[in-house]
């Protein structure tokens, strides 16, 4: 399995997928997911897309796939330039690829989505005053009932 993530780079919001391959079409599909779960979160515009030079990245279809957004790849043997998204790698495999053993590639893509809730919605970041990263997107709880009593 590959992990592909995305991190907005204002909130610090990640989105993660473990997918079969590193494929154009693989890159370009979850692209689009990626899109659509940060437009759930109120983040609807992309106007930069940081990726490291890897064949999927580099093929025509994920250009075209870009919607306008610029794309930028960093400078090869460069992993600072792609920083949030390494600190975040590092992050997921100190505290949650490594941190135990899985007994399989379902169990473990099945942890994942809980560890990316605590993520982005309980682990405070030091970058964020202390905050976690859905504490920045200003969104307040709108279905809870008033009460008349």
């Amino acid at each position: 399995m590959y992990l592909h993530s995305a991190i907005d780079g204002h909130t610090r919001l990640a989105y993660t997928e473990p997918l079969p391959d590193e494929k154009a079409s693989t890159a370009i599909a979850f692209l689009h997911r990626a899109r659509a779960w940060f437009a759930i979160h109120g983040i609807t515009r992309v106007e930069r897309l940081v990726t490291d030079n890897g064949a999927c990245y580099r093929a025509d279809a994920f250009t075209r796939a870009l919607l306008g957004s610029r794309h930028q790849r960093i400078r090869p043997y460069t992993p600072r330039h792609n920083g949030k998204v390494e600190r975040y790698s590092r992050i997921l495999s100190e505290e949650f690829l490594y941190a135990r053993t899985w007994t399989s590639e379902t169990q473990r893509a099945q942890a994942l989505v809980v560890w990316n809730i605590h993520y982005n919605y309980h682990r405070p970041h030091t970058a964020l005053g202390g905050q976690p990263p859905a504490a920045t997107l200003g969104q307040t709880v709108t279905n809870v009932l008033a009460s008349y009593t």
